[in-house]
């Protein structure tokens, strides 16, 4: 007994200093003022409920518990988005920029102290059972999510492969809770995918940003580009929960040639950097329009401002979800780590992300297909319906039989455009920029100056 209670309060000095440390010391070492006997007085409170815990409490606790309660309570009173991990949650985290983890596949966040879907990542358990940016998970396995915090809903709801986790959600605009049993399975982490709209209009999709979302980019941009014939490019970003700063800025210099992609600013000098793009050896002056919504966070969220503010790219769909803050993943001593907000967003233009988001240039609410869309679609009568209907000089029954079987990046560029309303109106306006460009061009081909 006694052994034990001298490792309690050895305990108690430990996180006392540390405590003390966090509260005098910056990053840099440096001293930051505070009231030095506020200070003490809050250390000897928490001193005293360790020991009346530990003394009193009807069943006994691990000192080691108590402790970690204290610090996962500190740091949860900060913001939404830093949290204490134990040497678990910690490799959890880590497994999430590389490689592949278990779970439903959905990026979640604190939003007015409720537990929010940012996103479900495309393909995913979570997305294939229907559920939705903005969601509120209210229960996990019957258990309020009232008050828990984000890395605990994370354990709970992340899972061995083939098992099921069972989730009460709050949907706006249905009249009662929604039941999710969803199936856990590996989430894969690969985050662009791309066709051909029309043969000169490329279309990608960047569902998160990890480590390889620059190099995959690359590729498929290369991919598109190989014939010299793209006239323009819609970059899908919608749904998009974010990821790696670093990745962010590396898609954002892919289209841009100078100019500064994003700046953060923290209390200390070592958080504030700004971002500059560099002089592009493959540059890249096609039209492109880039879509968003309010699944687009963070990350996702750069790459849009960037984009918009260097004039580079339109933007269309519906606002953003405002995730403007950065946060540093810090290792701690005992493999436990420390994820803490240290620093904001900022746009081009010094525009804050933080709740505002980024406004599109072009507002257009996504509509979802009604799936008898086809029946109630109007058939027009034409020439080629009509019995014994002469053929066309330019097509013959020879050439009909002689058309391409439909590929799968046809048919998946084909069922896009006939479900995605945002989609067909960022394919219009790109054929339209190309028209316009031709009309203000003189016979020579040199653009006519306005």
């Amino acid at each position: 007994m006694v052994t034990s209670k001298r490792k309690f309060f050895a305990n108690i000095v430990l996180i006392s200093a540390f405590v003390l440390g966090f509260l005098f010391l910056n990053g840099d070492g440096e001293k930051v003022e505070a009231d030095t006997k506020d200070v003490y007085q809050n250390i000897e409170i928490l001193t005293e409920v360790l020991r009346q815990v530990e003394k009193n409490y009807v069943e006994p606790r691990k000192a080691k518990d108590l402790i970690y309660g204290a610090i996962k309570g500190m740091v949860r009173s900060l913001d939404p988005h830093s949290s204490f991990m134990t040497k678990e949650e910690f490799r959890e985290l880590m497994s999430e920029t590389k490689g592949s983890f278990s779970g439903i596949g959905i990026e979640i966040t604190v939003k007015d102290k409720v537990l929010t879907v940012v996103s479900p990542i495309e393909g995913t358990p979570a997305y294939l059972v229907g559920m939705k940016a903005g969601d509120k998970i209210i229960k996990v396995e019957g258990e309020s999510t009232l008050d828990m915090s984000l890395m605990e809903a994370v354990k709970k709801i992340r899972g061995p492969e083939g098992t099921k986790v069972n989730l009460t959600v709050f949907r706006e605009g249905e009249e009662k809770p929604l039941e999710f049993a969803i199936t856990r399975g590996v989430i894969p982490l690969k985050s662009v995918r791309y066709f051909l709209l029309t043969p000169d209009i490329g279309y990608v999709r960047v569902s998160n940003f990890q480590s390889n979302t620059a190099e995959d980019l690359s590729n498929a941009l290369e991919a598109l580009e190989k014939d010299g014939k793209m006239k323009g490019l819609v970059l899908d970003m919608r749904n998009n929960p974010g990821g790696l700063l670093s990745q962010a800025i590396d898609v954002s210099e892919m289209f841009l040639d100078e100019g500064i992609i994003v700046s953060t600013k923290g209390r200390t000098g070592s958080h504030d950097i700004e971002a500059r793009a560099h002089k592009n050896s493959h540059p890249r002056v096609y039209p492109m329009i880039v879509l968003v919504n309010g699944g687009s966070a963070s990350a996702a969220e750069i790459v849009a401002g960037a984009l918009q503010d260097n004039k580079r790219a339109m933007i269309l769909g519906s606002r953003t979800f405002g995730k403007g803050s950065v946060q540093t993943i810090l290792p701690l001593s005992d493999g436990s780590g420390l994820r803490l907000t240290t620093a904001r967003y900022y746009t081009p233009s010094g525009k804050s992300i933080q709740s505002s988001g980024i406004t599109p240039d072009i507002e257009i609410k996504f509509i979802a297909p009604e799936k008898d869309a086809k029946k109630k679609a109007p058939r027009f009568i034409r020439e080629e319906d009509l019995k014994g209907h002469m053929i066309g000089e330019s097509i013959t029954e020879e050439k009909k039989s002689e058309k391409k079987s439909e590929t799968d990046k046809e048919k998946k560029a084909r069922e896009l455009l006939e479900k995605d309303n945002q989609v067909r109106q960022a394919l219009e306006l790109l054929k339209g920029w190309a028209v316009f460009s031709k009309i203000h061009e003189d016979p020579s081909g040199d653009m006519v100056k306005q």
